[in-house]
């Protein structure tokens, strides 16, 4: 009967161990599953935030296009076409600048010639 007895309590401890354990377990899973809804909610949350910025971004971009449309009526192709040729222009000079501009190279000199030689063209015409 002290057998049984002894048997008894050993069983009873280790049914306590392996329901302490199952607990413990328990816990861990809970406790990864909610980070992980959490994680998908935070991550539901920014994509429904850049889906609403981006919207607003779309909107704006659009609200803007037509207030320069209204505030800038439609230019005379005359004046579309020299504004095209001045940023050619620019846009062709920008490398004999960008290092006089950065401070790395002295003022460009071939560009006053050039500048001087087109007046003359356009002066004579």
């Amino acid at each position: 009967m002290t057998s049984l007895f002894i048997q008894e309590i050993h069983l009873f401890k280790r049914h306590e161990k392996i329901v302490s354990q199952r607990l413990m377990l328990l816990q861990q899973m809970e406790n990864k599953f909610g980070n992980q809804n959490t994680e998908k909610a935070s991550q539901l949350a920014t994509d429904t935030a850049f889906k609403r910025n981006l919207n607003l971004l779309r909107d704006m971009e659009a609200a803007e296009k037509s207030l320069q449309s209204k505030i800038h009526p439609h230019l005379p192709p005359e004046v579309v076409s020299l504004e095209t040729h001045y940023w050619a222009s620019v846009e062709e000079y920008i490398p004999q600048w960008k290092q006089f501009l950065l401070g790395q190279a002295s003022y460009p000199t071939g560009i006053e010639n050039q500048n001087k030689s087109e007046n003359t063209i356009l002066n004579e015409a």
